[in-house]
């Protein structure tokens, strides 16, 4: 089962979805207390990060 969840986010990470859940685990274990992103800003950080966002991107 471990590796079948390992090539699921392997998928995800290949088209641009980030991990919420290991990001959540990331931030509750290395930085508690601080503001952690929402599922959806969470999302919308890793489209930007992957096609560039507001700060310009690919050009086509």
């Amino acid at each position: 089962m471990r590796f079948v969840s390992l090539i699921y986010a392997g998928l995800q990470a290949m088209v641009g979805l980030g991990d919420y859940d290991a990001y959540s685990r990331h931030c509750a274990k290395h930085h508690p207390g601080e503001p952690m992103m929402t599922r959806e800003q969470f999302f919308r950080d890793r489209q930007d990060a992957r096609y560039g966002g507001k700060n310009g991107g690919r050009c086509c």
